[in-house]
């Protein structure tokens, strides 16, 4: 920091930015890679509000890991620190409780997210235990679960239960039932992934892909456009033919 620069101070940190140079002091010909600011006016002390979008991980990061003050721009300073620290749960009811106090000055906002797992029939016994009480906290995101399981083992355990989900966790879900993709449904997807790649294909190689979807799965049947396209090229073809 020299004569003529123009910086600002943080009051709660003590923090010295220097935001450039004073156009007081810009020289006829442009030849300084400085950034010439104009010089500011009025009060000295302003305020100013910073708005930032944080996830509880962050600041549970931030925390694990403390290297400066406890207020919350020290906090979000710390996120970008590459070091990792092992979070415990006692970390994270600490951090819920002071969201929950930020919440209740006005401080802060809750902006719920949403957990989507597909595949959810993969997941054991201690998973579902601890979605189950994350599920309770009033800072649980909207959590969407897909499978394609019917009655199904649950992993880790002995029993059954619908979609491989335990029945405690299964009554706590709204159940949105999906319809299968039908064949003209599927040759209409078809065609636009193909447009989308760029790809000629004729109706007929449609159909067969759409028939072959209808026995195994649309992502089979999209899977096969690009090798598709592949051995057209090496015949001699511009596009995909039967």
């Amino acid at each position: 920091v020299a004569v003529g620069d123009v910086i600002y101070i943080e009051a709660n940190s003590g923090a010295v930015k220097r935001v450039g140079r004073s156009d007081a002091f810009a020289t006829e010909f442009d030849l300084e890679a400085e950034e010439y600011v104009p010089l500011p006016k009025g009060e000295v002390h302003k305020k100013k509000e910073i708005v930032q979008d944080v996830t509880l991980h962050d600041l549970d990061a931030a925390n694990a890991r403390p290297q400066g003050g406890q207020d919350i721009l020290s906090l979000m300073s710390q996120m970008m620190k590459p070091r990792k620290t092992e979070i415990t749960d006692k970390l994270r009811q600490e951090i819920n409780k002071v969201v929950n106090r930020y919440i209740d000055e006005g401080v802060a906002e809750l902006v719920p997210g949403v957990l989507f797992i597909d595949e959810v029939h993969m997941l054991d016994m201690e998973c579902f235990s601890y979605l189950n009480r994350a599920l309770e906290s009033s800072l649980s995101p909207i959590v969407i679960f897909a499978t394609n399981r019917g009655i199904c083992n649950v992993r880790g355990t002995d029993m059954n239960s619908p979609h491989g989900i335990p029945v405690d966790l299964l009554d706590r879900l709204v159940i949105i039932r999906t319809q299968i993709y039908g064949p003209s449904e599927m040759i209409q997807i078809l065609a636009i992934r193909a447009q989308v790649e760029e790809l000629v294909v004729d109706e007929e190689s449609l159909a067969l892909l759409g028939e072959i979807g209808q026995s195994t799965s649309l992502r089979h049947a999209v899977q096969l456009l690009s090798p598709a396209s592949i051995v057209a090229k090496m015949n001699g073809r511009d596009g995909i033919c039967k």
